[in-house]
């Protein structure tokens, strides 16, 4: 367990890594500027890691570590001598989420994620702090201060889903259709679940294959702000699993999740309806 002597708390680390690897990231992106899109990429990914890693290493050192850059890390050894399938404590980190986004001039929808895991945990996901940074928007939404003010609804009341810029679900289309929604393209996986917590968007569904990585930090903040979270089918998210691999999830406003989850039953067993009642626009409130 941490050392109760360590003043900053497990949510306050996590937001000030994902405030300071933001940072970084920014100064990354100045410096090389956007000539070379894979240079870019790769010096951005290389320098949050070995930060995150560093600072973890430092402020943490009995916790593993699950990392997107770290291909040790996703099998059983941290690099530091901590296996992550017997831990604890494991802090799962995304260090450049979204390095497409991140290396084109002018995008925000890129991120930081920095979440942790508990065996002791409470929540069903195991996730008991988090942080997702929005560095192009200066902004760090955490599990103890999730929310930001909602984006009032658009005035036809249509559900706003989040969708993959690149990799959409094949069935998102059908499922939009049915339920009466409206698609809005987006990068990462961390600013598509921000937006759900921010009032942007009504939901996110992903359905293309995802890491851990990918929506720990953001779940962790959804969940925390009272938003549902959960795979497509239903079950629960868990994490620090043997395989890292999380494939699919769906992140919705509460009022959301049952017409949600029907109509992705439907969809997924090759029975959706074609028409029908759109669902009802949730309002403002993201509880």
């Amino acid at each position: 367990m941490v050392d109760p002597t360590i003043a900053e708390s497990d949510v306050a680390l996590a937001r000030r890594l994902a405030a300071e690897a933001g940072e970084l990231l920014l100064r990354v992106r100045a410096s090389h500027g956007h000539a070379d899109p894979a240079a870019l990429k790769a010096a951005g990914d290389r320098a949050a890691h070995d930060f995150l890693r560093a600072e973890l290493a430092r402020c943490r050192p009995a916790d593993a570590v699950l990392s997107e850059e770290d291909d040790g890390s996703r099998l059983v050894d941290t690099g530091h001598g901590v296996s992550r399938r017997t831990a604890d404590r494991v802090w799962i980190v995304d260090p450049l989420d979204g390095t497409r986004e991140f290396s084109e001039q002018g995008r925000a929808d890129w991120a930081v994620h920095v979440a942790l895991w508990a065996r002791d945990a409470a929540t069903p996901h195991g996730l008991v702090a988090g942080a997702v940074g929005l560095p192009a928007q200066s902004r760090v939404l955490t599990t103890d201060d999730p929310t930001a003010p909602a984006a009032p609804a658009p005035p036809d009341g249509v559900i706003r889903l989040a969708a993959s810029r690149s990799r959409p679900p094949a069935f998102l289309a059908a499922l939009a259709g049915e339920v009466g929604a409206e698609l809005v393209p987006m990068g990462s996986a961390g600013a598509k679940i921000a937006a759900v917590v921010t009032g942007d968007v009504d939901g996110y569904v992903h359905a293309g294959g995802q890491y851990e990585w990918d929506s720990a930090a953001p779940v962790a903040v959804a969940t925390a702000a009272g938003f549902h979270a959960s795979r497509i089918d239903g079950s629960a998210l868990t994490y620090n699993e043997a395989d890292p691999r999380l494939p699919d999830l769906l992140v919705c406003r509460g009022e959301l999740a049952v017409p949600l989850l029907a109509a992705l039953r439907r969809q997924l067993a090759g029975t959706a309806v074609t028409s029908g009642s759109p669902v009802p626009h949730p309002g403002k409130d993201p509880r």
